[in-house]
């Protein structure tokens, strides 16, 4: 059953067919009544009703999903959650009925805001912005347009994990020296020589290639498995250029940094499709119950290369997991999300600081367990460690000097627990082990959260200088 509210895109699809309830009703074979209750969202829309929508009005039922609906009530409200829109008093409810009432008019303001963000001129003289005004966000769009590629794509891009597979067919690579193969994959096809340098010599940069030359320059600070994931990617953007450009022409992208940020992300996921074959790597998964560890012994990979591969698993037939995954820095910044599991990620600020892939940071290097649940009930099972950047975490840094460390993020809803080896032990349906979590401050419905940062604009603030609340947002 399908227990979503998808009434006002019924009642959307009704309108365009014009009939009424009684015409609509029955060609669905269902009674008026019935169908004013599904309009009305006081009745799940059943799988009989949607595969007769499907046979009697021509439609494809993926345009009834409701997961990119959520995600679209989710971004539009996080956006109007903008101090900018405080005086207007808009509700969670007022987004839910304008997002199904016309999902391309709720695109569009979210269009206008990002706009308004990459426009915004920044404030050389205080951070803060005064009541009214925009905030500030350097850059950061062009990022987003490619999280929004991927997610249109599920993460998943056939063409790609068939090039991987074909180069290994016609190179007879292996994992156990996959490495050296792809230098030689690099010097019979392309004619490129790998030449690893002293950290010195290439400063910031990890990976540079010189057409001209045709010398590929990697880093000597880089561990085996990113040496062999730059290899890869080079491949990617030398041998498979047809692939990208063709999955990038259906696309929306409205700089040229966006479309680079965008080709590079595609040669990245061909890397780790070399690195770790689909079918190999999902049996492993589904073998060892997700066990990181030994996923990274196995092929050789990064945390976070594991983590990030376990989100493409969405092969038509073959699917895995369902994963959510996020990367933070120490001052919550997102710099890499995946919405796989239908949990909500925050796109304009920082998450829910109760999330656990903050907590990592207090515990480095350990891994963090988290049962969640986001305000509309939904639950999942999460894991999060912390990493240090490539490059930098061997290398000698003065005293006194910070470490530098991100934190990954890896969850699925709750119902796969039982999929992966750090639930056990755990009492997975026991209300007491799980966390309210929710998007960010601003958004978030739960009035009386001890760590709220700010007041929520879901309720109207009241403010009693002779009581104090959790937090001084929390309404005692």
């Amino acid at each position: 059953m399908i227990q979503t509210r998808l009434g006002t895109k019924l009642r959307r699809l009704r309108a365009e067919q014009k009939l009424t309830q009684a015409q609509m009703a029955q060609q669905l074979e269902i009674s008026p009544t019935y169908l004013n209750l599904l309009e009305h969202n006081q009745r799940p829309i059943t799988a009989t009703v949607l595969l007769k929508l499907a046979q009697r009005f021509a439609i494809d039922v993926s345009s009834f999903n409701m997961d990119d609906e959520t995600r679209l009530v989710s971004d539009v409200m996080e956006a109007l959650s903008d101090p900018l829109f405080d005086v207007h008093g808009i509700k969670a409810t007022d987004v839910r009925e304008m997002v199904g009432a016309s999902p391309a008019i709720a695109r569009a303001v979210l269009t206008l805001y990002q706009a308004a963000r990459r426009n915004a001129v920044p404030n050389a003289a205080a951070v803060d912005t005064a009541p009214g005004e925009l905030s500030y966000l350097p850059g950061g769009m062009p990022s987003e347009e490619v999280s929004d590629f991927l997610h249109a794509n599920h993460n998943y891009f056939h063409d790609l994990e068939l090039a991987a597979e074909a180069l290994w067919k016609a190179n007879d690579l292996t994992l156990e020296n996959l490495y050296h193969g792809l230098i030689g994959v690099l010097s019979k096809r392309f004619s490129v020589a790998v030449d690893v340098q002293p950290a010195d010599a290439m400063g910031n940069t990890l990976r540079e290639y010189r057409p001209l030359d045709r010398v590929l320059r990697i880093s000597e600070m880089l561990p085996l498995s990113s040496r062999t994931f730059q290899l890869a990617s080079q491949i990617a953007l030398l041998g498979s250029d047809g692939e990208i450009s063709a999955l990038m022409a259906n696309g929306k992208f409205t700089s040229g940094e966006s479309e680079h940020l965008t080709r590079t992300a595609l040669a990245n996921y061909f890397a780790a499709a070399v690195m770790m074959p689909y079918a190999r790597f999902l049996e492993a998964a589904r073998a060892t119950r997700h066990d990181l560890d030994v996923l990274q012994h196995r092929f050789g990979a990064s945390f976070e290369q594991i983590c990030h591969r376990l989100t493409t698993l969405r092969r038509p037939g073959e699917e895995g997991v369902p994963f959510h995954l996020i990367r933070v820095d120490v001052a919550g910044n997102i710099s890499k999300r995946f919405n796989g599991s239908g949990i909500q990620i925050a796109r304009f600020g920082a998450a829910c600081p109760r999330w656990n892939v903050y907590d990592a940071f207090a515990t480095p290097g350990m891994l963090r367990v988290q049962v969640s649940q986001m305000p509309d009930g939904s639950s999942f099972f999460c894991v999060a460690k912390t990493i240090s950047p490539i490059g930098r975490g061997a290398r000698a840094k003065p005293v006194g000097a910070r470490l530098h460390r991100l934190a990954i993020g890896l969850g699925c809803p709750l119902s796969y627990a039982k999929e992966v080896t750090y639930a056990d032990g755990l009492t997975l349906d026991d209300p007491n082990i799980l966390t309210p979590i929710g998007v960010s401050c601003r958004v978030c419905e739960r009035v009386n959260c001890p760590e709220r940062a700010m007041p929520s604009r879901n309720f109207k603030l009241v403010v009693d200088e002779n009581r104090r609340g959790l937090s001084a947002y929390c309404y005692p």
